[in-house]
């Protein structure tokens, strides 16, 4: 049987007893001929950046954990699965939690093959410049996918080369927290000097790593290093800025504004599953995912959401069902998944100034919280304590983020998640092991799984 197109790096099945993941038989090809010369290469990493923005990763069912787990969206459907997330009693069984774990690692296993396969190329075709670009990404992508199972499971094996044969990362043990972030930061540190300088909102650049590297140091609370690379990016405004109105980075089917510094795009032929799930169907979807009306009001209040009341829309009588409009496009599914914006690096910035007593005036946190305010047409918050601040900080994200990967990793961030969501125990700040994963590798069985999950 032929092998994947842009292979994943982990190759058999996981219905086998080794640890190893499906591959979609319309994408396989021979691997001995999957990467040979300057067009196999390109494929693979536009592979890689389709496994990025697949339906269980950034097109739907990663985000979702994170939409559903923060607070604000109701399910209204009848599967258990995204019930259970949304009343944080999510269980090791978990499709959305198996399938988003699954997308992350085959993400990694295609960014392996690619680091693996391209440095020995020589094809005239494949210029020095697009070598680095192809590895950079590569590099940037695995970093990304390392950092989303760090926040979403904690620490977790860290598979760095490719799988060949079963015996290749066989018995891999998990690593601690810590060691996954260092591998994030290694990863983007290696993308850094590799990646092309220009503007992409598509594609990963300088910024891109810049960005990233940003709200790594936040969650690192390295709030000098946070404030530098978070000023990186919103420096060069002629290239990354606040569009105005809120809207405008979204609405009329815009794309790749200066607003967003790593959007991922879709197709006819390569869909986003988001409108599926946040509309209603008069407009198509299915209106599974829904602003509760706690939501609804925080985004209707002119003094907190401002114009970013856009987000939402209201059916016709006699059903006036509120619902999302980020993700609306005809075709549907052919919306931008947002992966990082300009918004989120003010307001990275402006935790990381008042962490370091850069508190209110010009140039500091309240400032740039005010920037993001300003854009939504909201007044300027007054808030000038370091505990004040922090507050004013997570009721903004909770209002510029609502239907973005962002509200329940942050809470968990700022250990608040407990307080704010209710969560009768921290071992909830982290999803479980998936069942399936723990059958056949012992080293993420008994011990080895997040607490908690039995």
């Amino acid at each position: 049987m032929k092998k994947a197109l842009y292979i994943f790096s982990l190759l058999a099945l996981l219905t086998s007893c080794k640890k190893f993941l499906e591959v979609q038989p319309k994408l396989q090809i021979d691997q001995s001929v999957a990467i040979t010369d300057a067009a196999t290469a390109g494929t693979a990493v536009n592979g890689l950046f389709n496994q990025l923005g697949s339906g269980n990763y950034y097109g739907s069912n990663f985000p979702a954990l994170s939409y559903l787990s923060g607070g604000d969206i109701q399910w209204t459907g009848s599967q258990s699965d995204p019930s259970e997330i949304t009343k944080h009693l999510t269980s090791a069984t978990n499709g959305y939690v198996q399938s988003a774990w699954t997308a992350i690692y085959k993400t990694i296993a295609q960014a392996n093959y690619i680091l693996d396969k391209v440095p020995a190329l020589n094809d005239p075709l494949l210029t020095p410049a697009l070598k680095n670009q192809y590895l950079g990404e590569a590099y940037f992508i695995r970093a990304l996918a390392y950092f989303d199972l760090a926040r979403g499971w904690g620490g977790v094996q860290l598979i760095l080369k490719p799988t060949y044969a079963s015996t290749d990362n066989a018995n891999v043990p998990r690593s601690s927290l810590a060691d996954t972030y260092a591998q994030v930061l290694k990863d983007l540190d290696a993308a850094q000097p590799l990646v092309p300088t220009t503007v992409s909102r598509n594609r990963v650049t300088l910024r891109t790593v810049q960005a990233l590297k940003a709200r790594f140091y936040l969650y690192q609370k390295n709030w000098a290093l946070a404030e530098q690379f978070a000023t990186s990016v919103i420096s060069d405004n002629t290239n990354y800025s606040l569009v105005t109105p809120y809207s405008a980075f979204f609405a009329n089917n815009a794309v790749a504004t200066n607003e967003s510094v790593f959007e991922l795009a879709y197709t006819t032929s390569n869909t986003n599953g988001h409108s599926t799930w946040w509309l209603p169907p008069a407009l198509g979807g299915r209106r599974e995912w829904a602003p509760n009306d706690a939501l609804v009001a925080l985004l209707n209040n002119a003094a907190i959401g401002g114009n970013r009341n856009a987000l939402i829309g209201q059916t016709a009588p006699p059903g006036n069902l509120w619902y999302g409009k980020l993700y609306y496009r005809n075709p549907l599914g052919t919306d931008p998944a947002y992966v990082i914006r300009v918004a989120e690096l003010y307001l990275i910035r402006a935790e990381a100034r008042a962490y370091q007593g850069n508190l209110v005036g010009p140039s500091s946190a309240q400032s740039d919280l005010n920037a993001v305010r300003a854009r939504a047409g909201v007044a300027p918050s007054t808030a000038a304590t370091l505990t004040d601040i922090l507050t004013a900080l997570e009721n903004e994200r909770q209002v510029e983020f609502p239907f973005e990967a962002d509200r329940f990793f942050n809470l968990v961030r700022t250990d608040r998640a407990q307080t704010v969501l209710n969560l009768k125990d921290k071992h909830l700040y982290l999803f479980p092991i998936p069942y399936n994963e723990t059958l056949v590798d012992p080293n993420l069985a008994g011990n080895n799984r997040n607490p908690g999950y039995y």
